[in-house]
């Protein structure tokens, strides 16, 4: 039986029906993955509106599901006749569209925290997904390191290691991998270009994959060649190694993302490191690569058991260097468990 939520999520949002319109949403709700379609909730039950394209594989996906599938036919007022109260997710509704609701006559309810609040703490198949990311990036990365090679561009990197993770069951890249070497690596988000390879680069690499529309993170640094030339660069590579295992060993469950981000921020003061720490230690993780807690110094909110995030400390000196070491983790009975795991320790190819 498909694996579907809209009923989860009509019975959090308590208004008289719940529309979503939002790809990502559509997903989590239905467990399938189109570009068009609505889902639309009351107490009846739950069905997935979508055009020509999908309503076979639709089908195919749905059936013994809680949701049917039904052909959309426009306009959207069409399926809310007879609506008073709608819920809809407001920070992923246009204006244009909130307007013609409102002029219709309906009125609106945000149902953005309930998927924030469910999307957050992960059931076991969505656990089981991730997992199967995390496994598929671990062993892409490995691979990956006896094919880099002198001159390799950027973006070849970055190309093998997108092949080696869809080779290995991957549908897809969770974000357009970032390959940075030596003095590009000191920008977080780098964009992957055709810098070549040259022996004693820095190389950062922060990649990741889906599984049945569920993302992996993962940041590796590392060393192309030892030129002698990169005592600093290691010195803050064992700093930013120190607090990624603080990390995992000190966070519990009920802490606040705030306290979190303080672990690895904290120790990282101590090297006088903590200014170059220049984001947040991690952010949630699931059918979205940025989602729900934020663990940042402005984190309010708990962590709790179930909750899939990233541990990603770095240190950055601009033109010069960056350092970061990313796993996903979870909590799970209290405690920090590891869900990608390839080697940490400074490698030098």
């Amino acid at each position: 039986m498909a694996h579907t939520n809209a009923s989860k999520i009509y019975n959090l949002v308590g208004a008289e029906a719940v529309l979503t319109e939002a790809e990502d949403l559509r997903k989590y709700l239905t467990g399938f993955s189109s570009s068009f379609g609505y889902v639309l909730s009351d107490k009846n039950g739950s069905a997935f509106y979508t055009d020509s394209r999908y309503l076979e594989a639709a089908e195919k996906s749905l059936k013994n599901s809680e949701i049917s599938v039904k052909e959309y036919v426009s306009p959207l007022t069409n399926l809310l006749a007879g609506y008073k109260q709608v819920a809809l997710p407001l920070d992923k509704t246009g204006y244009l569209q909130y307007k013609k609701l409102q002029e219709a006559g309906v009125s609106i309810v945000d149902s953005s925290p309930a998927f924030k609040q469910a999307m957050s703490v992960k059931e076991n198949y969505e656990i089981d997904n991730i997992k199967k990311a995390c496994e598929i990036t671990d062993k892409a990365f490995t691979d990956l390191l006896g094919q880099i090679k002198e001159g390799m561009t950027e973006n070849e990197v970055a190309a093998v290691l997108e092949f080696l993770m869809r080779k290995g069951g991957a549908s897809g890249t969770s974000f357009d991998t970032i390959v940075g070497f030596n003095e590009n690596s000191s920008v977080p988000h780098h964009e992957t270009g055709m810098r070549k390879l040259r022996f004693g680069d820095i190389i950062l690499i922060d990649f990741g994959c889906k599984v049945d529309g569920y993302c992996s993170d993962c940041t590796r640094t590392l060393l192309f060649g030892d030129d002698k030339k990169h005592s600093e660069f290691k010195k803050a590579y064992s700093c930013v190694l120190e607090a990624h295992n603080a990390v995992k060993e000190q966070l519990k469950c009920g802490m606040t993302g705030r306290e979190a981000d303080a672990i690895a921020r904290n120790h990282l003061k101590k090297y006088e490191l903590d200014a170059l720490f220049t984001h947040s230690l991690g952010h949630g993780i699931g059918i979205n690569i940025h989602e729900f807690p934020l663990l940042s110094p402005k984190g309010d909110d708990k962590l709790v058991n179930g909750m899939v995030f990233s541990d990603e400390p770095g240190v950055y000196l601009a033109g010069k260097y960056g350092v970061r070491i990313e796993d996903t983790i979870m909590l799970d009975n209290g405690n920090v468990v590891s869900l990608t795991d390839s080697d940490k320790k400074l490698i030098i190819l």
